[in-house]
């Protein structure tokens, strides 16, 4: 990591069956560790995946963070591919071969957004990695699914 850069780390769950997703972001912004995290209903795992660098990068805008080097760390390899699917994304009007919405277009629409006003750099990271002291990956990915958990006990207690 390059001094003054800020590295974040995002995951995403969701159980099918419930449409319940949990997304987490753990920020390190010079010696200070911010973990955000949160959950959605009717939701899908993508979505959550995407939730959470969004969720990520709004903080950088509401703290005037855009503008410093971000290494942003993610198991989704779709969220990896979408700075280079960026302009054929905008230029097709965020629509399939099929001239259908792409999946996520709302969302996919807000994190390119942001990437294009940010330096970021992202990295694909190996899910569910348990060796490694540096892979905060690991930490969100536990977040995530807890809060994915936690909200599935509350619906069937509530039922």
């Amino acid at each position: 990591m390059k001094t003054g850069t800020i590295v974040i780390y995002t995951d995403g769950s969701c159980n099918p069956t419930y449409r319940i997703g949990g997304w987490a972001a753990i920020l390190f912004i010079a010696e200070k560790k911010i973990i955000l995290s949160g959950m959605e209903r009717q939701t899908t795992h993508q979505r959550m995946e995407l939730q959470a660098v969004i969720k990520g990068f709004e903080y950088l805008a509401h703290t005037n963070l855009l503008t410093r080097p971000v290494e942003l760390y993610t198991d989704s390899q779709y969220v990896c591919g979408l700075p280079a699917r960026k302009t054929k994304l905008k230029a097709s009007g965020f629509s399939s071969a099929r001239n259908l919405p792409v999946r996520n277009a709302d969302l996919v629409r807000e994190l390119i957004a942001y990437i294009e006003r940010m330096n970021v750099q992202f990295i694909k990271v190996k899910s569910h990695q348990k060796e490694g002291t540096r892979n905060f990956n690991r930490e969100a990915d536990k977040l995530a699914r807890k809060i994915v958990r936690e909200m599935i006990t509350k619906e069937l207690l509530k039922g």
